[in-house]
């Protein structure tokens, strides 16, 4: 994995030398540089880099006042922030960096540093390719705050203004979306068969023809609910059930 890493940094001196001691290192790809904190923020959003190496004292826009405009963004970059002062850890870490690194620049310090990163890289790719699952979903019906267990919802469909949240024994009417509803049911086995339903594969006991390549999907109990599959999902809903 490539690591895009921009350096910002107004002393000529120290730039040179963070630069010398990054390009050292094979995984590395220096992206930008920027001598002020507003040049920063200019670069970054054509540059898109993965780590910032932050100066803390800069003109124009100090640091500190970038890692918070940065921390906005919705793709926001690691910081690591760069000071000639000891004192300065405890803010760095308030502003949640991910490392500091004093002036001058120590290359075996850099390389702590550089391993921090990767590590948190690999991490942040791990939790996205499997989202961590919910053990409890909180639900908000009427005046009263419902705690469900999200492996017991069989299906949920809208209606109207409202969603309907179904377990085997219990009904729940809510005002969260079904888009709502299927974000926080992730990492769990559910599928949106209709723009009006989803449902929890886990219950399902047969799929049946209807017309034009749309489905019925009849869910295990025994009331045999049926919930239609469109033609745009039945696809993907085979593939999903064949993996």
């Amino acid at each position: 994995m490539t690591i895009r890493i921009m350096i910002a940094e107004d002393e000529r001196l120290a730039r040179e030398e963070l630069i010398y001691l990054l390009q050292q290192e094979a995984d590395i790809e220096l992206v930008a540089t920027a001598t002020n904190g507003r040049e920063l923020l200019e670069l970054v959003e054509h540059s898109e880099p993965d780590v910032v190496f932050l100066d803390v004292k800069m003109p124009e826009l100090e640091g500190t006042q970038a890692a918070r405009m940065l921390a906005s963004r919705k793709q926001q970059p690691l910081i690591v922030f760069c000071t000639a002062y000891e004192e300065f850890a405890v803010d760095a870490f308030k502003l949640y960096a991910v490392d500091y690194v004093l002036k001058p620049f120590e290359p075996k310090r850099i390389q702590e540093t550089l391993q921090r990163i990767r590590e948190r890289l690999a991490k942040g790719k791990t939790e996205q390719a499997a989202p961590a699952k919910r053990t409890k979903l909180l639900v908000e019906e009427n005046n009263r705050l419902v705690v469900i267990d999200p492996a017991a919802i069989v299906y949920a469909v809208r209606e109207e203004r409202f969603v309907q949240i179904h377990t085997q024994t219990e009904a729940y009417t809510t005002r969260m979306t079904l888009t709502q509803l299927t974000e926080k049911l992730q990492g769990y086995d559910f599928f949106r068969t209709h723009k009006s339903y989803l449902v929890n594969l886990q219950y399902v006991s047969e799929l049946t023809p209807w017309f034009n390549g749309a489905y019925n999907l009849t869910l295990k109990g025994e009331n045999r609910i049926r919930i239609p599959v469109s033609r745009t999902s039945a696809k993907d809903l085979l593939r999903r059930l064949g993996e």
